[in-house]
């Protein structure tokens, strides 16, 4: 009995698609807010998840505040301390946009300024669609890469996303009232 190339070409599909989710890497992110599971697709944004794993491997996002919450837009946090100092970072990496994957409700991407490749360490999670993020779409045609979803913990997402905000400074124009503190972030796969 032979096996056709259709049936071969759709099994090899499927257990690749079956590989790629078992290696995909998880973070999660215990906030005194509670704990967000994120996980990465590496093979869609590989020097952006890269980048990411290495902040937290090194500890950087232990004891970083989410220092913008725009309760209508997403949640940004990544660099700063709870008395707003700014932690040191490594090289920007290039902007991973256009990978297919969309700034959606869930979704995690990188923070940049102006300039598409200057994004460090600091990063936001989508909390409503955001198609004008994305490549094309966004005021500068390039968007922001999108490395991964929360795959635990959208209601800690949307916790966050609902507390009140104050104006600090021209920096701080939205920041939580009372501080949301990553305690520590720690790869789980």
């Amino acid at each position: 009995m032979r096996t056709s190339p259709l049936l071969l070409a759709a099994g090899a599909a499927v257990l690749s698609f079956a590989c790629s989710i078992a290696q995909a890497q998880v973070v999660k992110l215990s906030t005194t807010a509670g704990d967000i599971k994120i996980q990465l697709d590496a093979e869609k944004a590989p020097k952006t998840v890269a980048n990411f794993l290495a902040y937290v491997k090194a500890g950087h996002y232990n004891g970083v505040i989410f220092h913008r919450v725009i309760g209508d837009f997403m949640i940004q946090t990544g660099g700063y301390t709870p008395d707003l100092k700014q932690r040191p970072t490594k090289p920007a990496i290039p902007l991973e946009a256009g990978n297919g994957l969309m700034n959606i409700r869930g979704s995690i991407a990188m923070a940049r300024t102006n300039d598409p490749n200057s994004a460090t360490s600091q990063f936001f999670i989508n909390v409503v669609d955001n198609p004008g993020l994305d490549p094309g779409f966004a005021a500068d045609g390039r968007g922001y890469a999108v490395f991964g979803y929360v795959s635990e913990g959208m209601d800690v997402v949307d916790k966050i996303k609902a507390v009140e905000t104050v104006k600090k400074n021209f920096a701080f124009q939205n920041l939580p009232a009372t501080p949301i503190l990553i305690n520590k972030a720690t790869v789980e796969k």
